[in-house]
């Protein structure tokens, strides 16, 4: 399990590398001059939160689904909601 863990860190963490030379790629042609340091380690952070959060997310959903909880909301004052659907019709 752990390795499997492991696996899947170290792939975020190349797309995070992938993305993060990308970007600073694409800043340069479109005239925006050599990133600074500050500006790599402030892109990366970004690049390597907004993968973080989306996997977490997306854990947390599939976690969610799995183990019922979608099931268990009272959606009766959905506004979108149809009275027949709560008559069972």
């Amino acid at each position: 399990m752990a390795s499997r863990f492991l696996l899947n860190l170290l792939i975020a963490g190349l797309i995070s590398a992938v993305c993060t030379g990308l970007i600073s790629l694409f800043w340069k042609v479109i005239g925006g001059g050599d990133l600074p340091l500050h500006g790599w380690i402030a892109l990366s952070l970004g690049v390597l939160g907004t993968i973080s959060l989306a996997w977490l997310l997306m854990g947390l959903a599939f976690k969610s689904s799995r183990e019922g909880w979608d099931e268990g909301v009272d959606n009766s004052l959905d506004p979108g909601r149809d009275q027949a659907e709560d008559d069972g019709r």
